[in-house]
């Protein structure tokens, strides 16, 4: 049945919203969409108070790390940003007037909401606080909009069955999908320029998925190749200063591991499947790449001069997981591939001294702690 709430006012004072909306039915309530100017939705829309108890909130509390993140990317792209609709609940009863006034129903026309009415957001409370930071650096942007569905407040029940339907079915899209699209990150752009420089991600690469089926053609996710080379440049470094040094640097690091692990060649050659590599050896799976790009921070750094000379020394590891004397308790457990922390800390740990180099602190008391554990499983 329609909501006839629409209906229960006769006339409004002038304290009232107007808002250009097209009407819509679902469930058999009534809808409306319509365009928000921004300092509207700074000031006007508000969300539950986090210091009531989970029960009595439509929502949960807000996430105030998100806040910079959002409203930072709305103040480095006014020309460029794109921000999804709100959902939100009107607890007053409101008025629809359609633009055409006739015998059948219109569904364009004008929303009229008491200014006493509070509109509580369902969905995009921190789209909403993020906005709030970026006018105040940024005033300008109040006079855009974003487009916004309103339901009428079928109270607190509704409210929570509503934020839990609105996320059930909602989907991040995966990291490797997220760098693949994000033409403004020039650090996904350095990265997607290796997969045609080094021949083991040229076509090797899953550019989709975070992980790897097991009869998968493919090689290393995206992902795993953008988090080995965040490893190998080291924390943050300002890409823009120097963009093509970069480049060159690190898919000149990629090549020359590329050409000193045999496996990785004859994948490039189609002389053996991944599934089988996957199943036989380290090399091949995202722990070992992002230790081998931590490797290779570690490398630059120790032997800025000669350091490709030194990646000769990978040739002499046995990558094999049956390899267990190395690998067990490093980059597997019982056999099977781990990318804890820990793990990967104790993986880069290994190739190192296999490299002959400097272990930081972390990484000898990694080590330490698992000479331990051996010993204290020996007794």
């Amino acid at each position: 049945m329609i909501s006839n709430q629409t209906d229960d006012l006769e006339s409004f004072d002038a304290s009232t919203y107007h808002f250009p909306a097209i009407r819509g039915i679902q469930a058999g309530r009534e809808y409306y969409v319509t365009m928000l100017p921004l300092t509207f939705v700074a000031n006007a829309l508000s969300f539950d108070d986090g210091g009531l108890p989970p029960k009595m909130r439509a929502q949960r509390t807000l996430n105030r790390a998100r806040i910079p993140t959002i409203a930072n990317y709305l103040i480095a792209n006014p020309k460029d940003y794109v921000l999804s609709s709100i959902t939100a609940s009107i607890d007053s009863t409101v008025k629809f007037v359609p633009y055409n006034q006739g015998d059948s129903p219109q569904k364009i026309g004008k929303l009229i909401v008491p200014m006493t009415a509070r509109i509580v957001i369902n969905d995009g409370q921190h789209r909403k606080a993020a906005i709030e930071k970026a006018l105040e650096s940024q005033p300008e942007l109040g006079v855009e909009t974003i487009s916004a569905v309103l339901f009428l407040d079928a109270g607190l029940k509704r409210s929570q069955q509503m934020f839990a339907d609105l996320n059930k079915h909602a989907v991040q899209p995966t990291k490797s999908l997220g760098i693949l699209y994000d033409n403004r990150d020039p650090f996904s752009k350095l990265v997607l320029s290796l997969l045609e420089a080094v021949p083991a991600f040229n076509g090797l690469t899953e550019l989709e998925k975070t992980t790897i089926s097991n009869r998968s053609v493919k090689l290393f996710t995206l992902s795993s190749i953008y988090q080995a080379t965040e490893a190998l440049l080291g924390r943050s470094p300002d890409i823009l200063a120097d963009f093509d040094s970069y480049v060159d640097t690190t898919s000149k690091y990629w090549n020359e591991v590329y050409q000193n692990i045999t496996e990785w060649q004859w994948a490039v050659e189609r002389h053996v499947s991944t599934a089988d590599l996957r199943k036989e050896y380290i090399h091949v799976h995202g722990i070992a790449l992002h230790a081998l790009g931590r490797v290779g921070h570690a490398l630059i750094e120790q032997h800025p001069g000669d350091w490709p000379e030194k990646l000769v020394l990978l040739r002499d590891i046995n990558w094999s997981r049956e390899n267990a004397e190395v690998w067990e308790g490093r980059a597997m457990v019982g056999g099977r591939i781990n990318k804890s922390q820990t793990n990967l800390t104790l993986t880069t740990g290994a190739i190192k001294r296999f490299l002959g180099l400097k272990l930081t602190a972390e990484e000898l008391s990694a080590e330490e702690n698992l000479g331990k554990k051996d010993r204290s499983s020996a007794a």
